[in-house]
């Protein structure tokens, strides 16, 4: 009479063995895929656009825009760079007008196109230029998603302790964009586990990829803030209005 412990033992280990074999066979296919290469599909946006690297041609209606970067519900995942002058100004110009866009995609820099051309759609089939470039570079001050771990989350405790971010050259905080008042410098105010202010941060410069995506937050009010580390504030200036240190602001983000 066969054991039923027995049984149940064989069937656990051949399911062991199947796993096994399936991982084994998953791996090799994931070793063996070749890097995509110029035209290949590197990246697909959530509404099912495929975005290859290369030149890839886009249309849609651009929803938010700041300097140099502008986005269109259309293309999800990605932003859109001008490398020059639209006609009449930056990117802001093309806030709620349909484009139809050629730009170039680098799966060194994710989720960016370089616009190469964008047209404005003026009619059923007619077209106006307002952008050409032959330059396939993302602008100086485009934040590369491949550098966050450059910025680690700085630990800040009180506004006395200086190591907490001295030294650290790059860092990020977690709080709220405080504008600024006239003739004064923006603040950060930097949020604790407790959502309670730690201290506050004074904004020297703000990049223009920082402010496009500042915008696009705008109804999130606590951010992370990626911030190039400058000097610190005097200590005996320190107490009275919790003001840390000085920092630029090279992107901000929900992470």
């Amino acid at each position: 009479m066969f054991h039923k412990a027995g049984f149940l033992k064989l069937v656990g280990l051949s399911l062991v063995a199947l796993l096994v074999m399936m991982s084994a066979v998953a791996c090799g296919k994931k070793a063996a895929a070749p890097a995509a290469t110029e035209g290949e599909i590197a990246q697909t946006a959530d509404a099912g656009l495929a975005i290859v690297i290369g030149l890839n041609t886009v249309a849609g209606t651009v929803k938010n825009a700041k300097g140099n970067y502008f986005y269109m519900d259309e293309v999800p995942g990605f932003d859109v760079a001008v490398t020059g002058p639209v006609e009449g100004g930056d990117a802001t110009a093309l806030i709620g007008k349909p484009v139809r866009i050629k730009g170039l995609f680098n799966k060194d820099v994710p989720n960016l196109l370089v616009a190469q051309s964008i047209e404005i759609k003026e009619g059923e089939q007619q077209y106006k230029s307002v952008y050409a470039s032959t330059d396939a570079s993302a602008p100086q001050d485009f934040f590369n998603q491949k550098t966050r771990e450059e910025y680690a989350s700085l630990a800040l405790t009180k506004i006395d302790k200086s190591e907490d971010w001295e030294g650290k050259g790059k860092g990020k905080v977690f709080g709220i964009l405080i504008p600024a008042a006239a003739g004064q410098n923006a603040l950060i105010s930097v949020l604790g586990a407790d959502d309670k202010e730690i201290g506050k941060v004074i904004v020297d410069s703000e990049t223009n990829c920082a402010a496009y995506n500042s915008e696009k937050l705008r109804l999130f009010e606590k951010r992370w803030f990626y911030l190039s580390i400058k000097d610190s504030v005097d200590k005996k200036l320190r107490a009275k209005n919790k003001e840390m240190f000085r920092a630029d602001v090279v992107f901000i983000g929900l992470y």
